[in-house]
């Protein structure tokens, strides 16, 4: 018998968990027993003091997240399995292991039934994120976990929470080693080079779920002018130049997204003058520039981090697709592509197809894109589902 504290239910509200979503979320608890503090594991019963799951207990709308279905204790034993089923899931798809390819996202939070907890896995070192307390309160467990599971592949272990723990937890983590040590920078990505920010860099220190989009824009590139708005460290600019394009610009807001960009470039294409980077505002950069291109690529950052904003959302996909039409020469390609969790599918496709319209050209779908395999969606969370792109061609 797993003795840990109790949260109970609502009459009624325990069908969600039966159907194995992993978040409960406040209106469905009915009590919870004294003294909890955040992140604490507590195990979930119904009115009927039956057993449902176990997971951390959290302060917002969303009060426990499940790390288990079954009535087991979290210990090491469960991370290393946790962990060695993420791992196998990566190889089965050909990511961990691969001869020209060394990154990947090793634990997609809820896709991997974890929620709350992001590992991304570059040449030998992990780098965690921890978006709940919980998580971050087993984060030297985790670390032991991915010792066991990689051994000698395993280089490092760096936690870059400071950034993502809730601000109201009263935590103030650091970001730091928790186990070795690297001062390579250098990742490979399906035989591309590039430098790999996690100590200062956003997110964890590269977009790995753009991986199969970057990909297939390659395959687009040959002879074209490629513009790559809001392009970070330069993942799409330097995949358009193996596939051929003959100018490739690319515009962020921060200087130093800009000088690893170019240091990007540099890795893989020395001396090679088709490319120009450019640090400023993607929208005052298509207001001035007269040039026209062949390919653009518009990834912005999240327009909407919870529904409050998601009409203004919504109207800032539309102008930045509306731009991006008025930029496009006829017979272009448009990969556009929004990461709001709060954007629907349906929402998205609806603001390009607006601004398409307002913007007077005629336009054809040619791909609907998602996130890659490594960014798993649980079949019980569809909210997993973040990324949507679409792959346009624009008369």
């Amino acid at each position: 018998m797993i003795d840990y504290p109790k949260v109970y239910l609502r009459k009624g509200k325990e069908h969600s968990v039966k159907r194995f979503h992993p978040w409960i979320f406040s209106g469905a608890v009915s009590k919870v027993d004294e003294g909890l503090q955040e992140g604490d594991l507590v195990s979930v019963y119904n009115d009927q003091n039956e057993f449902l799951a176990i997971g951390h207990i959290s302060i917002g709308s969303i009060v426990v997240r499940i790390l288990s279905f079954e009535e087991r204790e979290i210990n090491l034993d469960f991370w290393v399995e946790k962990i060695r089923s993420a791992c196998e899931m990566r190889r089965a798809v050909s990511l961990y292991g691969a001869e020209d390819n060394n990154v990947f996202r090793l634990v997609h939070g809820e896709g991997d039934g974890l929620p709350g907890l992001i590992i991304d896995f570059y040449a030998g070192t992990a780098v965690i994120q921890c978006h709940s307390v919980g998580m971050y309160l087993h984060r030297e467990e985790i670390t032991e976990a991915l010792q066991t599971v990689f051994g000698k592949d395993l280089v490092a272990v760096f936690d870059k929470s400071e950034g993502t723990i809730p601000f109201k937890s009263g935590i103030e983590p650091k970001n730091g080693y928790l186990f070795g040590e690297t001062e390579s920078f250098t990742a490979l990505e399906n035989g591309l080079k590039f430098n790999v920010d996690w100590l200062k860099g956003q997110k964890t220190g590269f977009f790995i779920d753009q991986r199969e989009n970057r990909s297939l824009l390659e395959h687009y590139s040959k002879g074209r002018s490629v513009l790559n708005m809001f392009c970070y460290t330069g993942g799409f600019s330097f995949y358009a130049m193996r596939g051929g394009a003959e100018l490739v610009h690319s515009v962020d807001s921060s200087s130093r997204a800009i000088d690893i960009t170019n240091e990007n470039v540099e890795l893989n294409f020395p001396d090679d003058k088709r490319h120009e980077a450019f640090a400023e505002d993607a929208f005052k950069f298509l207001d001035q520039s007269s040039q026209k291109y062949d390919l653009i690529v518009l990834d912005p950052p999240a327009f909407a981090k919870h529904k409050k904003v998601l009409d203004n959302a919504l109207k800032g996909y539309k102008r930045l697709n509306k731009k991006g039409f008025e930029q496009i020469k006829p017979g272009g390609i448009l990969f556009t592509f929004s990461c709001s969790q709060a954007v629907s599918k349906e929402d998205f496709r609806k603001a390009v197809f607006v601004a398409a319209a307002n913007a007077g050209r005629t336009v054809r779908v040619l791909h609907q894109l998602t996130q890659p395999a490594d960014h798993p969606v649980n079949i019980y969370h569809p909210e997993g589902e973040y990324l949507k792109g679409l792959v346009l061609y624009v008369e």
